[in-house]
């Protein structure tokens, strides 16, 4: 007799305005018609609840593991699995405010039962993750910079309803604010040596809900995009900032490196503390290794749709659309005000 495969689902019971607690009888019913021994854990205030029960799982043989909840969630359940020979393959709901990993991976958002049933489909994608030092792990993007620390002040209630848009929405007022470091950086092509106001360390194409920071992010190819800002210029900022979301026309800008590499090495070169943001989440102090663990974690992803570009926008992507627009109006009315306020 064949045994059964075991999935083990991890769900954040706050998260989304709960939706995943009022689905989870839905999503075992429907993991059990795909003929899993299924079978659930609610997370706890405990710290690292959702880490723990995946690292437990996984030493106990299960399978698969099904992680509900937003990115920090899923962080978690990769966190608890990635230093273990053995793996589980993970599924994703995603419940969240801004879902990056999910959206990279072309998962439904906000319909549990929709996520829950792409399992079905058996497709998978054996995805690179980010390992910082030797002990910390991240799915999606480090970050580093002024404005990476500034995040850390933004109302846990404003980032829980907009998640990594919430700091877009106060980037306005915060460029001012803005200002260098200098900083060495190693890379698989060289070293970059010099002043930078910002610095990101992509794994998708997805960063605060917009694809248009590294367009040509690839999930599997072992490869992290590291993008190096190097000005603190007002101006420049601003028009970096239009270029992005004009459609990723910042690439071959001469105020960014646009680099691929595996490994990265971030050290200061100030008295001055430079915090690392680890999938939007403090991570440590520079100086810190990243290493990108190609092929690491097998999740199950609607492979059909992540290489195709003709996505119809769903009502969270319209959303965020309208966001980035206002943000960049409010980008040209901030220009406009510095320039008049030039000229008298």
């Amino acid at each position: 007799m064949t045994k059964r495969q075991r999935a083990r689902l991890i769900y954040n019971p706050t998260s989304g305005q709960e939706i995943m607690t009022k689905n989870v009888a839905k999503v075992l019913n429907i993991l059990e018609g795909y003929g899993y021994e299924t079978s659930a854990f609610q997370t706890t205030a405990t710290p690292n609840s959702a880490r723990d029960e995946a690292n437990r799982a996984a030493r106990d043989g299960f399978d698969v593991i099904v992680a509900a909840g937003g990115d920090g969630t899923i962080n978690e359940v990769v966190s608890g699995i990635a230093p273990l020979k053995v793996r589980p393959k993970i599924a994703i709901i995603p419940t969240g405010t801004t879902n990056d990993f999910a959206r990279a991976l072309k998962i439904p958002r906000g319909n549990p039962v929709k996520a829950a049933e792409l399992i079905g489909k058996h497709q998978t994608l054996n995805m690179d993750i980010g390992l910082a030092d030797s002990d910390k792990y991240f799915i999606n993007i480090a970050a580093a910079g002024t404005l990476t620390e500034l995040t850390y002040s933004v109302p846990s209630q404003l980032k829980t309803m907009f998640g990594y848009l919430a700091y877009l929405a106060k980037g306005v007022e915060l460029l001012p604010r803005l200002r260098n470091s200098l900083v060495t950086i190693k890379h698989d092509h060289g070293v970059f040596e010099g002043q930078a106001s910002m610095i990101f360390v992509a794994i998708t194409n997805s960063v605060g809900g917009f694809e248009a920071i590294a367009p040509d992010a690839k999930l599997d190819d072992g490869m992290f995009t590291l993008i190096i800002v190097k000005t603190a210029n007002l101006f420049e900022i601003v028009h970096l900032i239009r270029l992005i979301l004009q459609g990723g026309k910042h690439i071959d800008h001469p105020l960014l490196a646009y680099i691929k590499t595996s490994q990265i090495l971030i050290e200061p070169k100030t008295s001055h503390r430079m915090m690392i943001n680890l999938d939007g989440e403090y991570g440590g102090d520079a100086p810190i290794k990243l290493k990108n663990l190609k092929n690491h974690i097998t999740f199950f992803a609607n492979t059909d749709a992540i290489s195709d570009d003709a996505m119809m926008l769903e009502t969270e992507d319209l959303a965020l659309e309208a966001i980035a627009q206002k943000f960049a109006h409010e980008v040209e009315d901030f220009e406009e005000h510095e320039r008049n306020d030039d000229d008298l």
